[in-house]
């Protein structure tokens, strides 16, 4: 509730004087105009100003006075309304351009968000199908490894199996030699007396030879047979694991290809988001210069509000001179036809 301090009558004096002065009243400038008083007390009184003003707004001035300047204030009262409603359309039209502009270009950038969603999800989805491969690839070249690595090691095993042999063909070697220097040596001692039986030893021996022989050449057969599988093998691995290793610089290639393809889309998103806000402050500030047109509109309106109160105080004025006017003239004409009227009474006392 308003407090006793501030009237209304004193804020709508302060209104006034601020119309009359060409400037739109406001809490700040009635309090400066008062000298005093509380902001809540004078918007109280500002609001129920504006409430009465819209309430009287289509009243048109009073009648009573003379037809020619009844019809004139209500020439000048119709230009000023139509002067008015012809600002205000025109403010409402400019604005209601303005904002469905921005809504148009707001809904082009939530179309063009909405697309840039449609393809980061189709590029989030050939991504997830990417890395799918990959891992597919990544476990098919593991597997790969995994042969390449049981070849390696059947490799060595064979290899021990060579050397193994070739030990044994050693030994066996060695064992002939020592076979042959004992036979030397028994040959020696006992070529005399034991010609008929070294003939039996070196038939016995060159069997034993020809057997050492054939399985020395099985023993070079086996590893040459085993070294062209083990080499067909390998070179059959080292062509999987190249052709992997290409298919898997492909798929990374395209996963960055495409990595890059989404950073893209995702600036294009953010673009459309900045866009889309800068909309929305142009929005805000349409609204501002709407309110700033009206309130402008509201000063033009209480100007020409002054202005007719002005003028219908001078018509008041001058009806009063000119009743003042009519007055002094029936006060004149009523003192010149007094004599007149006394002079035949005068005369007739005279004769008597």
């Amino acid at each position: 509730m308003a407090r006793s301090g501030v009237r209304f009558e004193d804020v709508q004096r302060a209104i006034d004087e601020l119309m009359a002065a060409g400037q739109a009243p406001s809490v700040q400038r009635i309090r400066e105009t008062l000298g005093t008083g509380s902001f809540t007390t004078i918007s109280e009184h500002l609001r129920e100003w504006r409430k009465r003003r819209e309430e009287n707004r289509d009243v048109p001035p009073p009648r009573g006075m003379p037809a020619p300047l009844q019809e004139l204030a209500e020439s000048l009262w119709q230009q000023a309304q139509d002067a008015a409603n012809e600002a205000l359309a025109h403010y409402r039209r400019e604005a209601d351009d303005k904002v469905a502009e921005a809504q148009q270009a707001v809904a082009a950038a939530e179309r063009r968000a909405e697309d840039a969603e449609q393809r980061e999800s189709a590029l989030s989805s050939h991504l997830t199908r990417s890395e799918e491969r990959l891992n597919e690839q990544t476990a098919e070249l593991g597997r790969l490894q995994a042969d390449h690595d049981t070849l390696q090691a059947e490799a060595t095993r064979q290899r021990e199996v060579r050397g193994r042999l070739e030990a044994r063909l050693d030994e066996l070697q060695g064992e002939l030699e020592r076979q042959a220097q004992a036979h030397r040596q028994a040959q020696e001692e006992l070529e005399t007396a034991h010609q008929a039986r070294l003939g039996q030893e070196e038939q016995r021996h060159e069997a034993a030879e020809a057997r050492l022989m054939g399985l020395v050449d099985e023993a070079r057969q086996e590893r040459q047979a085993a070294e062209k599988a083990h080499a067909a093998r390998h070179e059959r691995l080292e062509k999987r694991l190249e052709a992997a290793k290409t298919e898997q610089q492909a798929l990374q290639d395209a996963l960055k290809e495409e990595e890059k393809k989404r950073r893209s889309e995702e600036q294009a998103r953010r673009d459309a988001e900045a866009a889309r806000v800068s909309l929305d402050e142009e929005r805000t500030r349409l609204g501002a210069r709407l309110e700033d047109a009206q309130a402008a509109l509201t000063s033009r309106q209480a100007r020409v509000e002054a202005l007719e109160q002005q003028l219908e105080a001078r018509l008041w004025s001058s009806l009063e001179k000119m009743q003042a006017s009519q007055d002094r003239l029936e006060a004149a004409a009523e003192n010149a036809s007094g004599p007149d009227d006394a002079g035949p009474e005068e005369d007739t006392q005279a004769g008597h």
